[in-house]
């Protein structure tokens, strides 16, 4: 089985990829720099950045990190902030001094951003002035020693900067009171470190370049460490499997998934360096009105985001109206996407919605679909190049096409492991696979297709049910905007699945939603009860948090 896939390669895609092509991102950043240095590399808030600016202000980070601050090759520097051009800013120039980024949340509560703080050893922290009332209130508890703040205009030229950092504080009043004493602002460590010496470090594969935390909302979060071969090799795979699409120097990507994230950080931020392209950074997406005017404004060939960003997309007058002939390429991940919405995609754009799957300690691409795919086909697509992907039952046998089973991974893009955390990094890392807890099937042509995490299974009576059959039938009908389903405890069946949904319709009854379901699902898959919800609770990314749905049900059975 492990071999069956590669016939599928669509032409001009190789099966092997050298992940030891460049010695480092660096290398990648300053091919950048040097082949387009007078392009736009980002645009936020009408703001262009060039490659030659992000190339000069990175490079007065790194320099005021190395001397000023005298931070060392390997120091972990977070970062916590939106999509702005100060996130390109700062991320190449951490980089670029030889230091590791911690990508924080910047959502996160005070409990979290402690625990990540402290967990990874984080000695400086760049962080957006409208989140600092939250570090105050831990900093002291962390090994933090340099606060460095930036204004949510900080990068905008003229008159808009004072002018809209004036309105983010004190009209819109988006700046809690904070004190943070000896913190320093983003734009005078530019300032001081344009004049400062840069000294390029000797980096190799091998060193730290991300440690990316997940697993926050399953427990405590894990610092994932990803070195720069790891980040080489996954994005070498991206292009592999989608160059042949793009032309360098030529794209226009959108990006309304938070960089902070592994999905945006490397599907769009490197990837799209590397090309050369235009990157359009959104920094408020739920905003989906102004989301769409924007969209308006520009060309873009390349959109990314997870299913309920393209839903809300779909769903927000004036988007069918925008201008879909020069978009190349549409991409899916982070979450299922669903049959309703990328067969409504490709009837609104003309273009399919291709699916991706990966995970934060793979880089995260496992898996895609081949680029020439004309519609959706409900699959994961299959593995990058130079990635080995197996199904594997409870006792670690490899299982037959068809039958379902825990999808493992090797390749070059898997983690090194997670964070000060053997006895963690061995329970998913055994013999170079890493397990990956989402359940997957394979067909005979090749394809991947995720059934559902390991952890979001129901049992009703013996018989497994996987949330994500329920929600793509109920997602059919015309008028649900979206849904989750989730598994309650019953005297007689063990559990039962209920489910939450957003109408589009208040005339939606529980009783049509069941009858819908019936028309296309086994009995015991059908849900009992049926809650129809305002907004269901989401991530950052847009995940909807079916885990914190569970605990809320839990909550109530246990004060019934």
């Amino acid at each position: 089985m492990e071999k069956v896939w590669l016939k599928r390669y669509p032409k001009g895609v190789s099966e092997f990829i050298d992940p030891d092509h460049y010695s480092s991102l660096l290398d990648i950043f300053e091919g950048a720099f040097s082949r387009y240095a007078d392009q736009p590399a980002f645009i936020n808030m009408g703001q262009t950045m060039t490659y030659r600016r992000l190339e000069e202000q990175s490079r007065a980070f790194a320099a005021y990190l190395q001397q000023d601050l005298g931070l060392e090759k390997g120091d972990r520097v977070a970062v916590m902030m939106p999509n702005l051009l100060q996130y390109p800013i700062a991320l190449c120039g951490i980089l670029r001094a030889g230091m590791v980024v911690v990508n924080v949340n910047p959502l996160y509560t005070p409990r979290e951003l402690k625990h990540q703080l402290t967990d990874s050893g984080t000695k400086a922290i760049v962080i957006l002035s409208n989140f600092a009332h939250t570090l105050e209130k831990v900093v002291d508890e962390t090994p933090v020693k340099h606060v460095i703040l930036t204004k949510l205009g900080d990068q905008l030229s003229g008159p808009k900067r004072p002018l809209v950092n004036f309105v983010v504080r004190y009209v819109k009043r988006l700046v809690p009171k904070y004190n943070l004493p000896g913190a320093l602002s983003l734009r005078r460590a530019l300032s001081r470190g344009k004049h400062m010496q840069y000294i390029k470090p000797e980096l190799t594969g091998g060193d730290l370049a991300f440690l990316q935390y997940t697993g926050g909302t399953t427990g405590v979060a894990k610092g994932a460490m990803l070195t720069h071969r790891n980040m080489v090799a996954n994005l070498e795979q991206v292009r592999e499997v989608i160059g042949p699409l793009l032309e360098q120097g030529k794209e226009f990507v959108v990006t309304a998934l938070p960089l902070y994230h592994i999905f945006a950080l490397t599907a769009n931020m490197l990837t799209f360096m590397q090309l050369g392209a235009k990157n359009l950074l959104i920094t408020n997406p739920r905003d989906m009105p102004n989301f769409v005017k924007e969209l308006a404004k520009y060309p873009f060939t390349v959109i990314t985001g997870v299913n309920t960003l393209f839903n809300g997309l779909l769903n927000t007058p004036g988007f069918s109206e925008l201008n879909f002939k020069q978009m190349r390429l549409s991409l899916g991940g982070g979450m299922a996407v669903q049959r309703a919405v990328a067969e409504r995609w490709q009837e609104t754009t003309g273009k399919p919605l291709l699916e991706g799957y990966g995970l934060t300690e793979c880089a995260p691409l496992v898996t895609v679909s081949p680029y020439d795919c004309t519609g959706f086909s409900g699959t994961i697509g299959v593995p990058a190049p130079s990635t080995e992907v197996r199904i594997v039952n409870e006792e670690g046998m490899e299982q037959p096409i068809g039958e379902a089973g825990e999808l493992q991974v090797k390749g070059p893009q898997v983690m090194k492991g997670y964070w000060q955390r053997p006895d963690a990094t061995a329970e998913v890392l055994k013999d170079g696979w890493f397990g990956t807890g989402d359940i997957a099937t394979c067909d005979e042509e090749g394809f991947f297709r995720i059934v559902d995490r390991k952890k979001d299974m129901i049992l009703v009576s013996g018989f497994n049910v996987f949330p994500n059959e329920i929600e793509d039938v109920v997602a059919l009908h015309n008028d649900v905007i979206e849904c989750a389903a989730i598994g309650v405890p019953h005297d007689v069946s063990g559990e039962i699945v209920k489910l939450f949904v957003v109408r589009r319709d208040e005339k939606l009854g529980q009783e049509e939603v069941i009858r819908h379901c019936r028309k296309n699902l086994t009995a015991y898959k059908v849900p009992k009860i049926v809650e129809f919800r305002e907004e269901l609770p989401k991530t950052n990314v847009g995940k909807i948090l079916r885990r914190e749905l569970r605990d809320e049900e839990l909550k109530q059975a246990q004060t019934a």
